[in-house]
This record gives C-alpha cells, sequence and structure tokens, in this order.
C-alpha cells in the first residue's frame, strides 16, 4: 500500500509539471511574439514621424517661397510652417475690428498661406489643425486693479483678434475647394498675455501684439500602429 502510493504521488507531481512546463512555454512563446511585434512597430513608427518630418519641412519651406514671390514679409519657421505677424498690420491698438490695411494684407496672405498647405494631400494629411492664435501685449486697462480682470480683459482681446483673423480668412480668395477641411482644421485661440516678446529681458509691447498661426501635426497613435503591423 505503501508503495503504491508514492507511485499515486509520483504520478500527480509530474503531471503538475507538465502543466507548468507547458504554460511557461505558451508565456515564453507569447513574450516573443509581442517582442517581434513591438520591434516592427516601433520601425514603423520611426519610420512614419521621419516621413512626417520632411514632409512638414516641405510644406513651411513652399508657403515661404510662395508667399516671397508675391512680397509678402513675415516671419516664418520653415520647420514647422508657424508664422508670426505683427498686429500692427491687422487692427488698429487696442481694437479686435481688422483696419482696411489688414483685410488687404489677408487678402493677400490667405490665399496663398491655405492654398499651399491643401495643394498636396501629403501636406494636408500630415496635419491635424491650423491653430489662429492672439496675442496681447501686458499694458493694463485704465480702472482695472485686479491683475486676473486685466489678464482677462486681455484674454478677451487677443480671442476676438483670432477670431476675426479667422472669420475673415473664409472671405479671402482661397480655393474654396478647400473649404470643408478648412472648417474641420482650423482652432481659435487667445493667449492674452501669457506669452510675451522680450527683447534684452524687457518686453517688446510691439512685437508682443501680434497674431500666430501653427500648424499642429497630427500625432501617430502607437497601439495602432503595433496592432496594424501585427495583422499583416
Amino acid at each position: 500500500m505503501a508503495i503504491k502510493g508514492i507511485k499515486t504521488k509520483a504520478t500527480e507531481n509530474d503531471n503538475n509539471n507538465i502543466f507548468w512546463t507547458t504554460m511557461s512555454d505558451l508565456m515564453l512563446g507569447l513574450a516573443i511574439i509581442f517582442i517581434t511585434l513591438f520591434v516592427f512597430a516601433m520601425t514603423g513608427f520611426t519610420q512614419q514621424n521621419i516621413e512626417q518630418k520632411k514632409q512638414q519641412m516641405e510644406m513651411s519651406e513652399q508657403i515661404a517661397e510662395n508667399l516671397k514671390k508675391v512680397d509678402i514679409d513675415v516671419e516664418i519657421d520653415k520647420v514647422t510652417g508657424d508664422i508670426v505677424i505683427s498686429d500692427l498690420d491687422l487692427f488698429e491698438l487696442g481694437s479686435s475690428k481688422l483696419s482696411s490695411k489688414g483685410k488687404a494684407y489677408l487678402n493677400k496672405f490667405a490665399p496663398i498661406y491655405i492654398d499651399t498647405i491643401f495643394s498636396k494631400k501629403e501636406y494636408a494629411n500630415n496635419i491635424e489643425n491650423i491653430i489662429i492664435q492672439g496675442h496681447t501685449d501686458s499694458h493694463m486697462y485704465a480702472g482695472i486693479n485686479n491683475p486676473d480682470e486685466q489678464y482677462m480683459k486681455n484674454m478677451t482681446l487677443s480671442l476676438e483678434r483670432a477670431n476675426s483673423v479667422a472669420t475673415y480668412i473664409f472671405t479671402t480668395n482661397y480655393n474654396k475647394e478647400f473649404g470643408t477641411d478648412l472648417k474641420k482644421k482650423m482652432v481659435v485661440e487667445g493667449k492674452s498675455f501669457s506669452e510675451p516678446i522680450l527683447v534684452n529681458g524687457k518686453e517688446d509691447y510691439a512685437k508682443s501684439r501680434r497674431v500666430e498661426l501653427h500648424l499642429k501635426a497630427k500625432s501617430f497613435d502607437l497601439a495602432e500602429t503595433l496592432f496594424s503591423k501585427g495583422s499583416n
């Protein structure tokens, strides 16, 4: 009886060992598959970012070149495509209403800017948002002593200026075939005086008063890249 009991116990241990060995092999196999997919995904993810950056730089250079052809002088980042326009070209001091000079400027600028962005699907597909951003200087409004109220007063002005620019862009002579996509991508922001322009440690009030146009590139979903690689 004793011998029989020992054999039974040994058999149970063998079965348990087989079970755990099988589970270990399964987990190891899954880990190898996951690591392989992850490496493939990261390689593709990196390549996507490189191609996206190349397309954005190409588009930015094209915008700068096209604007230069019609003698529009703007501050443009040829890597990101970000543009800075002094509000002195657009508004009267303290106002969000476009001046006649501002309208004339946008009539020349907007069609070139918009049409270049949408001239190639590769350009447009890389852009998630076209952000029109208003900025003010830190000058205070008379009769308002509360700093938070001053900030929000300037916030309202900066937002209204950005909105005036965005609204007028739709009236310019850009290619209306791009209108639907432009509406989907355009975003308006107000920044008040949160990002002043400093020169030698002091605010340059004229430069702080500005409108900026930012091109926000699409971000890639790593999980989506991972599983799309795994399904191929």
